[in-house]
């Protein structure tokens, strides 16, 4: 326990700290602070000591220098059941202080502007804050440190109290350290942006807690979602949530993965998903058809599913959208007659998105395993109509080209095994996640049914042998889009060849686990 004497505030967010300060007071705690919020309290009437008074030294180097000295850190360290300590801050003529209160420049702010100068970036990142809250954070079994204007009306009861329990102390220290760490990572994570360090030696990322999460992906597992501190717009971690059920760990998963498919197109396009994988994929010149060609891909999978547009939700397509059983509708927006529509479903997750375009920038996706992680680039590997090396007799018309790279933008985002069947830029078969890829043909194969007559295959990996050409073949698809390169590439050229098929490769292979 502690009993608070002596504070020290020094807060670049000044969100209730002139209440705060005016608390203290009232309790007879002397107030030492700095610089903008020595200011602000002198000015709201607080009684402050200035540092300089404390330190007998000026603030200096435009107040980079001016709360790193011993009499600060002397009075913040010092163990007050140590004899040594005591006669040590009596013969410095130290005094302790008890609260430390301090939150740090803001460099995250700094850095979220566009084309910020390198110059402004360094300049805020705080050095004397973060000590202090370490070298507080350290004693805490004898100071309290604040770094959330949330935790002052605690602290503010606990003073009252008689003093401030122990348990109270750990937990902000906790809380301290977290913060800093989190501060830390976010400038070694930029500056090791600006020299294009990649993989570095240690890899240190932070995350911003949303929100508690009822349970995992089932309900005996614990879990909570956590946002990017620069997470830009147009994704499920910034999305504004207008109407239904708190968003389920599930939700959010799936929601992601839908989002990465409806990315990769410009027309107006409408994707969903069930267990990440597309069940029906759907463009067309509005959204309202786009929609259509998505729910007559699969209306069956569709059931309980997640759709992600990339366009307005207009009238039309919110009443056809009403009569399904969703989770969630996430678009860029929606008119209003479009929300009153799908408000009459109160369970419905209605999520706005804001513009909704491909990233301009690769992220990096990480995989915890078990004791480590993995990190990878995410798969962002564009193929064009200029990539693709046509290996059989017979060329892909036209049309059937742009079918195949229709399917390929959606293969990429099966699980592998895959195999999607599309035709009329709509997804008829989606195979995903079988041990062999014969086996993936089949079920989209089957889904698709007479369908599959003049569609379009693509396989997200090389033919290993010609048995999946065997069912494209017997299915009716008319032209195959894959990576190539395996040693057995002869023999499905070969039955392709014979039935009159064109098969176009890639280059590029898309597993996804």
């Amino acid at each position: 326990m502690s009993v608070i004497k002596r504070a020290l505030i020094s807060v670049s967010d000044k969100t209730g700290v002139v209440e705060f300060a005016r608390e203290l007071e009232k309790l007879g705690v002397e107030i030492i602070s700095t610089g903008g919020t020595s200011a602000l309290l002198k000015e709201a009437g607080v009684n402050v000591i200035g540092i300089s008074e404390v330190t007998g030294f000026p603030e200096i180097l435009d107040g980079r220098v001016k709360t790193l000295h011993p009499n600060i850190h002397g009075g913040l360290l010092a163990v007050r059941t140590s004899e040594k300590h005591q006669q040590q801050l009596a013969e410095h003529h130290i005094t302790p202080i008890d609260l430390v209160v301090v939150n740090l420049y803001p460099f995250k702010e700094t850095i979220s502007k566009p084309n910020v100068a390198f110059e402004d970036a360094i300049e805020n990142i705080d050095i004397g804050g973060p000590t202090m809250l370490r070298s507080a954070a350290k004693n805490h079994a004898f100071v309290t440190v604040v770094v959330d204007a949330a935790d002052y009306g605690r602290v503010i009861e606990e003073i009252k109290s008689g003093n401030i329990r122990e348990e109270t102390n750990r937990k902000l220290a906790a809380k301290v350290f977290r913060h800093t760490a989190a501060y830390d990572a976010l400038i070694s994570q930029y500056l090791s942006e600006q020299v294009d360090e990649e993989m570095p030696e240690t890899y240190t990322v932070t995350y911003e807690k949303v929100q508690d999460l009822r349970y995992g992906e089932n309900p005996h597992q614990e879990a909570a979602f956590y946002r990017a501190p620069l997470a830009p717009k147009g994704n499920i971690a910034t999305a504004k949530q207008l109407h239904g059920k708190e968003l389920s760990y599930n939700n959010i998963n799936d929601g992601n993965a839908a989002l990465g498919i409806v990315k990769e197109f410009s027309e107006p396009a409408v994707v969903a998903v069930k267990h990440t994988n597309p069940c029906g994929v759907g463009t067309g010149a509005t959204i309202f058809e786009a929609f259509q060609k998505a729910y007559e891909s699969d209306p069956v999978s569709i059931f309980g599913g997640i759709i992600a547009a990339n366009r307005t939700i207009d009238k039309d397509t919110a009443l056809a959208l009403k009569e399904i059983f969703l989770e969630i509708i996430m678009a860029p927006d929606f008119t209003d007659e479009a929300l009153e529509i799908l408000q009459s479903k109160k369970n419905l997750r209605l999520l706005e998105l804001g513009e909704v375009k491909a990233k301009d920038s690769v992220e990096w996706k990480m995989a915890t395993v078990e004791g480590g992680m993995l990190i990878q680039s995410e798969d962002a590997k564009q193929v064009t109509e200029h990539d693709l090396e046509v290996v059989t007799d017979r060329k892909p018309t036209p049309e059937e080209v742009k079918q195949l790279l229709f399917a390929w933008k959606i293969v990429k985002h099966v699980k592998s095994n895959a195999i999607v069947l599309c035709k009329d830029h709509m997804t008829i078969g989606v195979g995903a996640g079988q041990m062999n890829r014969v086996g993936s043909a089949r079920i989209a194969i089957e889904q698709a049914g007479d369908k599959a007559k003049g569609s379009v295959m693509a396989s997200d990996a090389f033919f290993p042998m010609p048995d999946t050409l065997e069912e494209a073949v017997k299915a009716g698809v008319t032209a195959i889009i894959q990576p190539g390169g395996s040693i057995r590439d002869e023999d499905s050229i070969k039955v392709a060849n014979e039935y009159g098929i064109a098969m176009v490769f890639t280059g590029v292979r898309h597993f996804k686990h």
